[in-house]
């Protein structure tokens, strides 16, 4: 039953990775992939309150804790595409804009989580 959960949970986030990616890219340059960037924030911030305050307070089953973390956030969050448009950044010689894509995805999603962590208490 546990498969079912994060297979549904999968599903939901990665059709809302790509809806959302397709939302920012209408409003944001194409040049940079704003869209992984603020999914991969958004992912980390919410699975971030997820744990910090449903969880250790006791507010959600078992089962919707392995739906919301390991399948919605993890089929939400890109990081094999964050790798993958990293080296692309890389491989067209946008050397500055791959060292803030990487610094700032890698700083911000754990600021995501850190700041979860603090309004949880």
């Amino acid at each position: 039953m546990n498969y079912l959960f994060v297979s549904l949970g999968a599903a939901l986030g990665g059709v809302s990775r790509y809806w959302l990616s397709n939302f920012v890219h209408k409003f944001l340059p194409f040049f940079f992939p704003f869209g992984t960037l603020i999914i991969n924030l958004l992912g980390s911030f919410l699975l971030g309150v997820i744990i910090f305050y449903f969880d250790e307070r006791e507010l959600i089953s078992q089962p919707v804790k392995l739906f919301l973390t390991i399948g919605f956030c993890g089929g939400f969050t890109t990081f094999s595409t964050f790798s993958f448009e990293s080296i692309k950044l890389l491989l067209d010689s946008e050397f500055i804009l791959a060292s803030v894509y990487i610094i700032a995805s890698v700083f911000l999603s754990i600021l995501g989580v850190y700041l979860a962590y603090i309004l949880s208490r």
